[in-house]
């Protein structure tokens, strides 16, 4: 076995700056998976821009779709979409997450020695 250094936890603002970043990058992700969305229902469901962003933002918030998709293509991609956004999701919510889940594994990790 090694021997590990003992490391302190960093300052709350250090730990508040990483939590910003996180959903920074997690808004981020969330809006490219949108604009996605919302060009794919445009294109290949045929829907006008309102009704496009109407239903990616119903599917990626886990709602379900609103409108009847009326082409095969468009089918295909909705389905496509609630997959890709159900992973979006569950990224998403690791990605806010994590600074928290280290932090309080750090300070375990500092109790138990």
């Amino acid at each position: 076995m090694y021997e590990h250094k003992k490391q302190a936890l960093l300052p709350k603002k250090v730990y508040y700056r990483r939590i910003a970043y996180n959903f920074f990058i997690a808004t981020i992700v969330m809006v490219l998976s949108l604009i996605i969305g919302v060009a794919g229902y445009h294109w290949w469901g045929e829907m006008g821009w309102m009704d496009s962003f109407h239903n990616a933002s119903m599917i990626l918030s886990g709602m379900g779709l609103v409108n009847p998709v009326p082409s095969q293509a468009g089918k295909l991609f909705s389905s496509f979409y609630a997959l890709f956004s159900g992973v979006i999701f569950i990224t998403n919510f690791g990605i806010i997450l994590a600074p928290a889940a280290h932090r309080i594994m750090h300070r375990l990790h500092l109790e138990e020695k």
